[in-house]
């Protein structure tokens, strides 16, 4: 009963991320492009500040 579970679970992150390059109908797809993260700056107490203020570096 173990072993199943551990397959089921192995094999859940790849039918779960072959499902966006999937049409309507079900057939393959071409997958779009992944968003680029934004840009995000800390200032030097560590604290999120916005990019371009002084003694904000990319974090």
């Amino acid at each position: 009963m173990k072993i199943l579970l551990s397959f089921l679970a192995a094999a859940l992150p790849v039918v779960a991320s072959a499902a966006p390059c999937k049409d309507a109908k079900g057939k393959f797809t071409k997958c779009p492009e992944k968003k680029a993260a934004p840009k995000r700056c800390k200032d030097a107490k560590g604290k999120f500040a916005k990019c371009g203020s002084p003694g904000a570096k990319s974090a």
